[in-house]
């Protein structure tokens, strides 16, 4: 099965997104958003920019742990992985945002 947006209104009103990989497994992590519309301009910019590895920003956190940020072509950050205790692992998650990035599919949970 493909990987899916879910798009999500919180208890103050803003709006964040997760991508999931088709097992269900988060793999990436939005910033809150003001608007739904923002956050749908999120997960367009995320469908654009996940195949491309230049986007991707490898990280090692200060406690040993990996992550990565992906990024617009204006360096913004428009996702955050979760934390990898492996920097294979980490390598991973960012295959798996190339291949379900792209995906059309939003559940909205608002």
């Amino acid at each position: 099965m493909a990987g899916w947006y879910e798009l999500t209104k919180n208890e103050k009103g803003q709006f964040f997104f997760v991508l999931k990989a088709g097992n269900a497994e988060v793999i990436l992590r939005s910033e809150q958003y003001e608007s739904r519309a923002a956050a749908e301009g999120g997960i367009v910019s995320v469908q654009k920019n996940a195949p491309d590895d230049g986007r991707y920003d490898r990280k090692d956190a200060s406690d040993g742990r990996f992550y990565f940020n992906l990024k617009a072509a204006n360096h913004q950050v428009i996702g955050t992985s979760q934390m990898y205790k492996a920097a294979s692992s980490r390598d991973g998650g960012i295959e798996s945002v190339k291949t379900n990035g792209p995906s059309t599919t939003i559940k909205t949970n608002s």
